[in-house]
Formats: structure tokens, sequence, C-alpha cells
């Protein structure tokens, strides 16, 4: 049987920015008709090596050939010619315009925007396995089906190559094989896919192939059928790694956190978008939080935090002493100041300045307090000091504290973010999506510091898309739909699947 012909061939890839090398003379060959995936670290050259094939980005040096011709990709609309398309892990997506307007924008030259549009779109729907109308607005539509109008969206243009980058990251084990299932089906019609992801046992399951960088370079390409999970970790990292798996109770009778009877409104239409909402958090706990994105979560953190007003309800902060604090009647700053740290599910957004040095970044919420806080004044020397801790403590990799924090990778801002918060001596740590987007080094790193604090007595809030990190963290977890928490699932004995069966609604956990 005659091998495919590759499709897409990278050779010699460098890529240089000031202080960093991201990707050194790498090599990648992808071949048609199959399922690519390109692992590695945080930092390991993976969202630049796309980028550069997508032409969002140029190389220094190396080739880029598609079909066998070499192609210098200028632009995405280069790489859209050539037939390679990206559908980003964060949707980009006009939640107040139409399924198809979203597919058509930008490209009303191929097929306009009436009949033929519609049929084509209509042809992609059947193919992607979407079920919604076109004609719905896309914030009525649930995380899987947005990411099947992504997908239509790079077809609809013509790529016979698609880039998916960490497209499981925010799906429930359901939504998962739904995705596979549509991948394995366009694989049949001749599509190729290049994978990006950091969940190793997705990337056996769909992959055909496996290429792993690491600190930004080639170090080899497997075969994930005849590779496990753990070994593909080695290669990523040079050692084996611990699950998230943890059964050892620290939980405590000393209450933290109390959250009674909240309630939060939606100001146009005064729709209940958390309704009666009441648990407890106590010292040595992690509460984990399940449900399908787009169900309270982050409106929970976010009115916890003070970010949003309850319209009912009571939320109390409980101190080591045994002091009460009523949050609903403090600002932000002071609940970070009685002992709230906070990993937001979006750093860029409300975790980081990313135009500043990392030693700023670590003043962020802390300018009251040492060591970056002399009284009334910054310690800027203490500030540098701290970060420098954190840097080595937490694996941050940076060439040093002074670039902004922009110049790091997704999962390097996510351990800066984590270490600060977890320096601040919190009572209470809101957690939502700790390990999102960052790699298994990163991960169980992150795990192993929250069960240090967590044995030392600091209380969790953690909010995750991860179940298996749900599972293997959480003493309880509770599950929230629609705004409610409908129920109760005991970390020791469910399983991801009934996790996620209970957060579609299907049945309880």
């Amino acid at each position: 049987m005659t091998e495919p012909q590759p499709v897409v061939e990278l050779r010699g890839i460098t890529k240089r920015f000031p202080g960093v090398v991201a990707n050194s003379d790498v090599n990648l060959t992808v071949r048609a008709g199959e399922v690519h995936a390109v692992c590695g670290e945080n930092g390991a050259g993976k969202s630049t090596l796309m980028k550069i094939l997508y032409g969002m980005q140029q190389p220094d040096e190396g080739t880029i050939s598609v079909n066998g011709e070499q192609v210098r990709l200028r632009n995405p609309q280069d790489a859209i010619k050539a037939g390679i398309g990206m559908v980003h892990q964060h949707f980009m997506l006009a939640d107040n315009f139409t399924v198809r307007e979203n597919v058509v924008l930008g490209a009303e030259s191929l097929h306009g925007i009436g009949s033929a549009a519609r049929a084509r779109i209509t042809a992609l729907a059947e193919q992607t396995g979407l079920n919604a109308s076109q004609d719905a607005l896309m914030e009525s539509l649930g995380v899987a089906d947005r990411q099947r109008v992504e997908i239509i969206k790079v077809l609809y243009r013509g790529a016979r190559i698609v880039i998916l980058d960490e497209p499981t990251a925010v799906l429930v084990p359901q939504e998962v094989d739904a995705l596979f299932a549509t991948v394995r089906s366009m694989q049949e019609q001749g599509f190729t896919f290049i994978f990006i992801s950091h969940k190793l046992d997705e990337v056996r399951a769909i992959a055909d192939t496996v290429t792993v960088l690491r600190r930004g370079t080639t170090v080899g390409t497997a075969d994930p059928k005849k590779i496990s999970s753990r070994e593909l970790a080695e290669m990523m990292v040079g050692s084996e790694l611990p699950s998230p798996e943890t059964r050892e109770s620290t939980v405590t009778d000393r209450d933290m956190l109390r959250v009674n009877g909240l309630r939060l409104s939606a100001a146009d239409s005064g729709r209940a978008i958390l309704d009666d909402i009441s648990f407890t958090v106590r010292a040595g706990e992690v509460l984990g939080i399940a449900g399908v994105e787009g169900n309270g979560q982050t409106e929970l953190v976010e009115t916890i935090m003070g970010m949003r007003k309850a319209s009912a309800g009571r939320i109390e902060l409980v101190e080591t002493g045994g002091t009460v604090h009523d949050l609903t009647k403090l600002g932000t700053l002071a609940r970070r100041e009685v002992g709230i740290g906070y990993i937001p599910e979006d750093r860029t957004r409300y975790g980081l300045l990313l135009t500043q040095p990392l030693w700023a970044n670590r003043i962020l919420g802390y300018q009251t307090r040492k060591p970056v806080s002399r009284g009334q004044l910054l310690d800027i020397a203490g500030a540098r000091r701290d970060t420098e801790r954190i840097v080595s403590d937490y694996d941050v990799r940076t060439p040093g504290i002074e670039v902004p924090a922009a110049a790091l990778s997704g999962g390097n801002q996510q351990k800066l973010v984590v270490g600060r918060e977890l320096s601040g001596n919190p009572v209470l740590l809101i957690a939502s999506h700790p390990t999102r987007g960052v790699d298994v080094g990163a991960q169980a790193l992150i795990w192993e510091q929250i069960r240090i604090a967590r044995r030392e007595g600091l209380a969790v809030l953690l909010i995750s898309a991860d179940l298996d990190e749900l599972i293997g963290l959480s003493d309880t977890i509770r599950v929230m739909l629609r705004g409610r928490l409908v129920s109760e699932a005991d970390p020791a004995t469910v399983t991801p699947q009934e996790l996620g069966s209970a957060m579609t609604g299907a049945e309880a956990a």
C-alpha cells in the first residue's frame, strides 16, 4: 500500500523574539488524510509554529511546503488560499450575529449572502453535525455547536488542512466523542487535521501520528497506538508525571466560605443568572463546581469576588481567628485583602497587565501587603525578589523578570498567576480553570501546590472544565446547571461520563 504523500512540510523552522528562541530548527511532516498531533510543554513552541503555518507570523529561517510546493505564507489570507484553516482555542465569533452571518462574514465573495451561501452552509452543517438553525443567534448556542460553527467557517473558505488548537479544552466527554466522530468522518472525505492538545489520552485516541516539541525544537515522532500517555509525557518533559488523583482527606469542621441564598439577576430582563445558590467551603477542603460553560460558573465567581453585585443572598468569609466578614459589603480589593486568592478563568483580561514586566504583575492585588509594600509605599526591590522566587518555585520559563507578561507563553503566564495568588497566604482560593491551556508538567506542578496549600488549611473553590482534574482534586463536587446547583457527586465514585451527563441535564450525578 502506497504511503500518503505529505501535504505540509516544515523544514528547519526557526523563529526568534527578543531574548527568546521560540522555534529552533523545527521539522514537521503531515501526510494527507491523517490526524497529526503536536504536543509539548508550554513554551515548547507549538503556538508559534502553528501561527507560522497559518501566516500570522513569519519564520526567520526554514521553509514551508504545501502539497509539494514551497510557499510563503505572509498572512492568514495566503494560508487560506493554500487550503489551510485554523480553529482557535478561543472562538472568533460574534454573539449578536446569526450562525450564517458568522460563517459568511469576510467571505461574501465566495457564495454571496443569499441562497447559494445558505445551501453551502447547510451542506457543511450536515458534514460537521451542526443541528442549530443558520438563523440562530450565536449567543444561543452551546460550546460544542460554537466549535462546529468555527469548523464550518474554515471549510466554507475551502480549507482541506485544518488546525485544531486545544479543541477539547471546554468540552464534556460526550461532546469530545461527538467532535472526534466528526473528525473521523471528515478524514474519510480526505481532510487532514493538525491537532494541538495537552490531553494525552485524547491525543492517543484520535491521532495517527504525534510530533513532540521540547524547548522549541523537535524531539521525536511517535505512533500513538504504540506509546502510552506516560511515555508521551516523558518525551515532553523528560520525567514521569503524577495524576491529580488524591483521596487523602484534610477537610476540617471550620467554615471558611459561606454562601447562602445567592441570587444574581440580569440587568436588562431580570432573568435569574444565579438562583438560590447555597454552599459552604471548609478549611482544608476543595469544593469542585462542575458545569458546561455558560451555566453560571463565571457569574458565581465574579459575584463572590465583587465584580458583580448580587441581587439577594449573603456571602461570608471566616478568617482563621474566627472573624466573619460580610463580603457583600466589601469591594473587590477589600475582599482580596481579607484573605481571598483569585485565579481568574481569563488570565489576560483579569490576571495580568500584559505590557508590564513580571515583577509589576507580582504586585497586582497585593499593593498594600508585604513583600511588595512597606506601609503606604511600594517595595519594588521586594517585588523583584519575590518574583524571582516565584519564577524559580513555579518553573516559569522566562529570560528574566523584566520582560513583559505578553512575552510568556500562555502556560507560563498561568504559572506566574498561580504562584502570585498562592504566595499571598490566602484563607480561600478561588481557582477558575487553574490548569486551562497548560502542559502536563505545569499541570502536575499546579496540582501539587494546591494539595500542599490544602493540607495547610486552605479552602479552595475549584471551577474546571477538566473533569479528571475535578474528580482528582475535589473533596466534594456540586453540579451547576442553568444557574442552579442541581446535584452533588462523590469524587471517589463518580466517573467523568456520569459527571458529564449530570452537567448536560441528562441524569443526576
